[in-house]
């Protein structure tokens, strides 16, 4: 019987065939408070922007600082997750994220109320928007290793997948919020608070709920806990605990030899989330200036707002729909989900860039979103699938940092080509929806391939 095979796997100690629902839950929760609390932002920032006299692209520029340490960080925190555990990984990137929200929401209220200007504002809005991702990136390589690592090949894309919906949702879930935290005396930064808050009642559930997991290395000797980690307890961990620890990852014999970016197994799922990547975040970066823009309410932030929220939400729940309809109806596999998913991307974008009414918009942006909701989980497991067990923390590492690739400057070169010419914006973005399809095809494994593949060590 195969390594591969469920049922053997179900009998090793350092893998189930699935993991517990409540700790599913929980790792779902992780996600999605953080994706929902990044697109309330992203859903306020347009008109943020405006009320602060800041040009678009300046707002586009804000995050590039971040997201550059996004891609820097995460396989570093991966890597160290591998040594650590995935929940000490897991509590620094919520405490990332909660440290940079809360900040930014206080530099945000006090550029909308006088006391800093605008570029000043803009200025410290950046400085504390880079300790999410500093800090932050910690968190998404840790959750996506911690479930590779404990299900079978067979269920692994089903369980990533699921995962990946926790983001689905939480962006139907922050432009849905936002609204309702936009309160009297907070304002326009008022999601910001309310997510901050959300976040530390995760915090806490996560470290009093999910069980101590132990490095997945062969030397299990006395293992002493970062002091800021997740659990600061450096007291011995015994080899065969009874209990939740006996799912811990398998132990490996020798330390992993590290995983390139360049690695020959991943290159062509790291080449099409870097231009599906790059393609996803220029469109979803000008989203929201293009509502405002072709709705005319420039003047009237308040209720562009709202309705950026709305055409949001709708691609938000066709991220869902993808992910939680399609994926596991049609059994879709890496390849599949990634050049179907890309192409009827890119039919999204082709729409959007013509539409001129909410209805339009709103339909466009969700054709856009069904399609990366396809395309981001195929890509995510299939560079999951391309590597072996012990392999998957750094994996996880690399994909999260591709992830972040995306956001350095394709928001805000999107938006400042839309700004110039919206044809040439658009022709760029439907460039790299159509080079990823190229590469899917030439380079990417075939689905049946990744679902049987054996690696000696997985």
């Amino acid at each position: 019987m195969s390594l591969s095979d469920p049922i053997e796997l179900a009998g090793q100690p350092g893998t189930t065939a699935s993991l517990p629902r409540g700790r599913v839950a929980l790792l779902f929760t992780v996600s999605l408070v953080t994706a929902a609390g990044n697109t309330a932002m992203q859903s306020v920032m347009p008109s943020i922007g405006t009320a602060l006299h800041v040009k678009d692209f300046w707002i586009s520029l804000a995050y590039t600082w971040s997201a550059l340490l996004w891609m820097t960080c995460a396989p570093l925190w991966a890597r160290k997750s591998d040594k650590r555990g995935r929940k000490a990984m897991m509590a620094i990137g919520l405490t990332g994220f909660i440290a940079s929200f809360s900040l930014c929401g206080l530099a945000l209220w006090l550029g909308l109320n006088g006391f800093l200007s605008g570029v000043g504002t803009l200025l410290t809005f950046a400085l504390f928007r880079s300790l999410y991702g500093g800090f932050g990136s910690a968190a998404p390589p840790a959750v996506q290793a911690y479930v590779a690592s404990r299900t079978s090949r067979e269920e692994r894309t089903k369980a990533l997948s699921l995962i990946s919906s926790s983001f689905g949702l939480g962006t139907v879930i922050g432009p849905t919020m936002a609204p309702f935290f936009i309160l009297p005396g907070i304002g326009l930064v008022g999601p910001f608070a309310g997510f901050t808050v959300i976040a530390i009642v995760v915090l806490i559930a996560l470290r009093l709920r999910l069980p101590d997991d132990s490095p997945a290395y062969a030397a299990r000797g006395d293992v002493i806990s970062a002091p800021f980690s997740a659990s600061s307890d450096s007291r011995p961990r015994p080899s065969d605990r009874r209990g939740e620890n006996t799912e811990a990852e398998p132990m490996l014999f020798g330390d992993v030899a590290k995983v390139s970016w360049f690695d020959q197994r991943l290159r062509p799922w790291m080449i099409a989330g870097l231009l599906g990547g790059h393609a996803q975040a220029a469109t979803m970066g000008l989203v929201g200036f293009l509502v405002l823009d072709r709705l005319g309410l420039r003047g009237d932030p308040g209720a562009g707002a709202q309705n950026i929220a709305l055409v949001m939400f709708a691609g938000a729940a066709a991220t869902l729909f993808a992910q939680w309809g399609v994926i596991p109806t049609l059994r879709l596999g890496p390849r599949a989900s990634c050049l179907w998913g890309i192409s009827l991307g890119a039919a999204g974008v082709a729409a959007l860039s013509v539409a001129s009414t909410l209805h339009a918009i709103t339909v466009s942006v969700a054709i856009i979103s069904l399609g990366f909701g396809l395309f981001r989980p195929g890509f995510t497991s299939g560079a999951s699938l391309a590597v072996s067990r012990a392999e998957q923390g750094q994996s996880a590492g690399i994909v999260a940092s591709v992830n972040g690739a995306g956001y350095i400057v394709a928001p805000a070169v999107g938006v400042w080509l839309y700004g110039h010419n919206p044809w040439i914006g658009f022709g760029a973005i439907l460039a790299l929806c159509a080079a990823v399809v190229v590469f899917g095809i030439k380079g990417m494994t075939s689905d049946a391939a990744l679902m049987h593949g054996d690696f000696q060590s997985d």
